[in-house]
């Protein structure tokens, strides 16, 4: 899932500790929101929110009107600006490769999501049904539930979730950390290429 250049979405910065909108930008988002509710009812329904994602983003309209039915947890056909605020920030979160923050973040958010029967407990299913949204791959899930399922009941209830976001948070600063090394070790190879270049200069004058 991508979001499309040169889309309203793709000029809004979010912060990369909170992975929440600035107020700036939140209040941008407002005024947006208002001109997407046509209807004037402080709420989108599934076929404005349809065109709106398809507008801004590549996800497929089964993909779409599963993210619809997450955020519209009380089955009134619509969503109101918390909900919407919510898809953006985890838009965005995707985008900038910030979905293992965002779920550390916003746990209770996200588990709330997942758990649309309101069991307090995500089974597997319910888990891959939205893993496009966060960069989860279909094996690496079998192996969450495999390794923090820790009742054995082949459910993940909040704390079981929430050690998850833990492993996902550590994982993130994991890469953050490799990808500093990687850009330190390509500047020093650079400096040295440099220095080396000059040496050969100094040597054929």
């Amino acid at each position: 899932m991508k979001l499309k250049k040169g889309s309203f979405l793709w000029y809004l910065y979010l912060d990369k500790i909170y992975c929440l909108l600035s107020l700036r930008n939140t209040r941008i988002l407002m005024e947006y929101f208002k001109i997407l509710d046509v209807h004037r009812r402080n709420a989108l329904n599934d076929v404005v929110f349809y065109h709106f994602l398809r507008h801004v983003t590549d996800m497929s309209k089964n993909q779409i009107m599963t993210v619809f039915d997450m955020l519209d947890w009380d089955a009134t056909g619509e969503i109101g600006i918390d909900e919407f605020y919510l898809v953006i920030c985890i838009l965005l979160s995707h985008e900038n490769h910030l979905e293992e923050q965002f779920i550390f973040r916003h746990s209770r958010s996200v588990f709330e999501l997942m758990d649309k029967e309101g069991e307090l407990r995500i089974r597997l299913s319910q888990f891959e049904d939205f893993r496009f949204l966060f960069n989860i791959k279909k094996q690496e899930m079998v192996q969450i539930f495999k390794n923090f399922d820790v009742t054995g009941d082949d459910r993940l209830n909040y704390k079981e979730f929430k050690l998850f976001t833990v492993f996902c948070v550590e994982k993130y600063h994991e890469r953050i950390k490799a990808q500093k090394t990687r850009s330190r070790t390509q500047k020093q190879k650079s400096l040295f290429e440099k220095w080396r270049e000059e040496q050969k200069t100094k040597l054929h004058r």
